[in-house]
């Protein structure tokens, strides 16, 4: 077990898990080195600086900088626990492939400094299996090292699987009193990093073996995917009925037993709009539910984005407000996000016509080059916009008075208005 003295430790990827993970490691006394691939980034952390918006992280990133407990660098050193938290993104060729090769990639960088008595900790989503192959790298690589699950005796080197559990908004909280699980290639792994984790987490840790920590990562998001499939599939049969699919839910939602979740534009992010598809991969010929969930979800954002169209082609002078481009309220990250994919498609159909409202936004992301688009303030929208497109629940929006709206053609796919 790891005593409380002074560890060094590395984060492999230094974006909206890496970078809150290694601040939390860094105050909790931890010597942090966060590695990511961005020159931009490594500048940015090491004057004390933050890239992402996250609720608290600017302050933390510069004190424990300035204490010299976080730097940053493009190269990874040696160290006694490396976190790998890279992306895990899938092919948008239909197939939805995993692509765990930012993953692996890492894992080559690590094996160069590997000694005896470290240890390695995955915290990407990743498919059933990952772990396992990141263990291979290292075999690959390091010879001299005897590997966990592949040698007699006792291994040098620890490997384990420990996915976060956070909230965008509230990853530095969640980061510490959310329960985690840390799954093992063998038992002796995972209690090496559960002594690690419970330098900095008060919640409970529960210690599995890593492939089934992979896939409890994976349920996790594909239940709550489910979940959201069914409300947003009600909301379009109601919108084919012409009944309010808010008032339908609420009155559902007064039965005891029943707990129906909020439609919207679709599902978003680099969770619940992707790890399904690593279940689905997995298991094609079983994974049924799940996937229709997804392909369901999916249909949601083209079914808003056609709603839309209409409005748009019935009034054909008409401006158009898309207020939000988020995955969901109130923070920066556009991954994978419905909103920003139906914002742009109106764009490239529209152009000049549609006026983008996004609050955590400095400058329209890249789809919407050559549109004629602009990105405008929420006043702007009001005065100028014939028709509002309400696509993310951020509090800028919910706080606008029914009267500044009442001159508006108003789509709302959140229900904050209803």
């Amino acid at each position: 077990m790891l005593k409380k003295t002074t560890l060094n430790a590395s984060v492999i990827g230094l974006g909206y898990i890496g970078l809150p993970t290694s601040a939390v490691m860094a105050r909790a006394g931890c010597k942090v080195q966060g590695v990511d691939v961005s020159q931009n980034v490594v500048d940015t952390i090491n004057r004390g600086e933050v890239h992402i918006e996250e609720v608290d992280l600017d302050g933390l990133v510069q004190a424990v900088v300035n204490d010299g407990l976080l730097t940053a660098s493009l190269e990874v050193e040696e160290s006694d626990v490396f976190v790998i938290a890279v992306p895990t993104p899938f092919s948008h060729d239909g197939k939805h492939t995993p692509d765990i090769s930012y993953i692996l990639q890492a894992a080559e960088k690590v094996a160069g400094v590997l000694k005896k008595g470290d240890c390695v900790i995955l915290e990407s989503t990743s498919p059933v299996g990952t772990t396992e192959k990141m263990r291979d790298v290292f075999a690959e690589k390091r010879p001299d090292l005897a590997m966990p699950g592949l040698c007699e005796g006792t291994p040098d080197i620890s490997i384990a699987y420990c996915p976060e559990r956070v909230l965008p908004g509230r990853i530095l909280e969640e980061l510490i009193h959310n329960d985690r699980s840390i799954g093992g290639i063998t038992p002796r792994c995972a209690r090496k990093a559960l002594a690690f984790y419970k330098r900095f987490v008060k919640g409970e840790c529960v210690v599995t073996d890593a492939r089934s920590a992979e896939m409890t990562k994976l349920v996790e998001n594909a239940f709550r995917d489910v979940n959201i499939a069914f409300a947003n599939e009600l909301s379009m049969i109601a919108d084919k009925q012409g009944l309010d699919v808010w008032e339908v839910i609420r009155l559902a939602n007064r039965h005891p037993r029943v707990n129906v979740l909020q439609p919207g534009p679709g599902v978003g992010g680099h969770c619940i709009a992707v790890d399904p598809w690593f279940i689905v991969h997995g298991a094609p010929d079983e994974a049924n539910i799940i996937r229709q969930a997804r392909e369901t979800n999916d249909a949601k954002m083209h079914h808003v984005l056609a709603r839309a169209k209409v409005l748009a082609e019935e009034n054909p002078d008409a401006k158009i407000g898309c207020l939000g481009l988020a995955f969901k309220a109130n923070i920066d990250d556009f991954r994978e996000s419905p909103a920003l994919e139906i914002a742009a498609n109106l764009a490239r159909d529209y152009n000049e016509r549609v006026q983008i409202v996004e609050p955590y936004a400095h400058e329209l992301p890249d789809e919407f080059a050559g549109t004629g688009a602009q990105l405008i303030d929420i006043d702007e929208a009001l005065e100028d916009c014939d028709i509002l497109l309400l696509l993310v629940d951020h509090d800028v929006f919910k706080a606008i008075p029914a009267e500044e709206r009442s001159d508006k053609i108003v789509y709302d796919t959140r229900g904050v208005w209803s």
